[in-house]
């Protein structure tokens, strides 16, 4: 079996392509990375067929506050490259939600089957949930444009199977009408070579909770503060990422008393940042599998986050970690309280979390978990 992965940037896409590589299944990567750069992220000399002019514009946008309001033509740009590909002699072609439209039809006529990658819970749903928490903090932006909704609803009918990181995620596409059938739940892995090789150690009086993702309402950061506010005369909280465009205002009013803003770190500084936390919590209003998640708790740190982060999958309530009904700023205090007056239950998280990881959650094991879908999918009668 052969397989093309095509991806308009990064993702997990070259995990997925390396682990496929080195099985004999990878013909090739299509992306927006130069092949160069592929090599030295991945160690591997594969088969890549890169746009990093697209790459470029992506991060221009980003840099310049454009946010979302170009996605639908970086997606539209991509699906036009990734259509002109030969794929004669691959058995499966796995896209990325948004940009995979227009080689649809190239890899169909080619007898290929379809795998839509979609990193996070439905579209839709996703935009319902963010629409209504901007709202509440009366901010007018747009969350995910017309073209990105049209384009991923056409796709997710068009393709032959849609894979989600979590159970959570396969639920917002199964209560809209999507069969079972049809998603394929693969949860995503961690690089346990680099997260977890250190002891984590329990430190009696908890001192550094810690947060890393993107620093704005999707994460719920405004609940956060709100919560962290009420314990500030008993630990400091590290917010480590970038800060979303617009999210400055909020941050300017908001009670940062004990709260250090990181901003981006280096990948390889992550490790250490775990190891030396006390607690990692991710009150999010929507996710799909937070890789955040996977690296604190593969590095012994316990974790507090909510359901709609998806991570029910790995994460047993007071067993390896805390999840949330939702974020609401009195139920991330008192689980953080909860944590804080307690090293003992700290150090038993710590030791059960890194135990879940070891259970199914690796890079490899996603791999497997993949081939063994593309494989019944490529076999199956439509």
């Amino acid at each position: 079996m052969k397989v093309i992965v095509s991806v308009h940037g990064r993702f997990h896409a070259f995990e997925l392509s390396s682990g496929l590589y080195e099985r004999g299944h990878l013909q090739q990567l299509i992306t927006t990375y130069p092949s160069f750069y592929v090599k030295k992220l991945t160690n591997y000399s594969f088969p890549v067929r890169s746009v990093p002019r697209l790459e470029l514009l992506k991060r221009i946008i980003d840099r310049t506050g454009l946010g979302t309001h170009l996605d639908g033509f970086i997606g539209e740009a991509f699906g036009n490259f990734a259509c002109r590909t030969d794929m004669t002699g691959a058995d499966i072609f796995v896209g990325w939600a948004n940009a995979t439209l227009e080689a649809i039809k190239t890899a169909r006529s080619a007898g290929l089957k379809i795998v839509l990658e979609r990193g996070s819970s439905h579209i839709c749903h996703q935009t319902e949930i963010l629409k209504s928490a901007y709202e509440k903090f009366g901010s007018t932006k747009i969350i995910t444009p017309q073209k990105v909704i049209e384009r991923e609803l056409e796709e997710y009918e068009l393709v032959d199977a849609i894979s989600v990181p979590s159970s959570y995620a396969a639920q917002t596409f199964i209560q809209r009408g999507f069969s079972e059938n049809k998603i394929i739940k693969n949860n995503l892995g961690v690089n346990l070579s680099l997260f977890g090789k250190s002891s984590h150690h329990i430190r009696k009086d908890c001192q550094k909770i810690l947060f890393v993702g993107r620093i704005g309402i999707r994460k719920g950061i405004p609940n956060l503060l709100a919560a962290f506010s009420e314990l500030r005369t008993e630990a400091n909280l590290h917010l480590i990422g970038p800060v979303e465009t617009g999210f400055e205002n909020y941050l300017r009013n908001a009670p940062l008393d004990k709260v250090i803003l990181r901003g981006p770190i280096n990948f390889n500084q992550l490790p250490a940042e775990y190891e030396d936390a006390d607690i990692f919590c991710l009150p999010s209003l929507e996710e799909g599998f937070p890789l955040v998640i996977l690296q604190a708790l593969a590095s012994g740190c316990p974790v507090i986050t909510t359901e709609a982060a998806g991570a029910a999958d790995i994460i047993k309530d007071g067993v390896n970690g805390i999840i949330l009904p939702d974020n609401s700023p009195p139920n991330i205090t008192k689980a953080l309280r909860r944590l804080l007056k307690n090293p003992e239950l700290r150090s038993n998280m710590s030791i059960t979390g890194k135990e879940s990881v070891l259970d199914g959650f690796s890079w490899n094991h996603y791999v497997d978990r993949a081939i063994m879908a593309y494989e019944k999918l490529q076999f199956k009668t439509l």
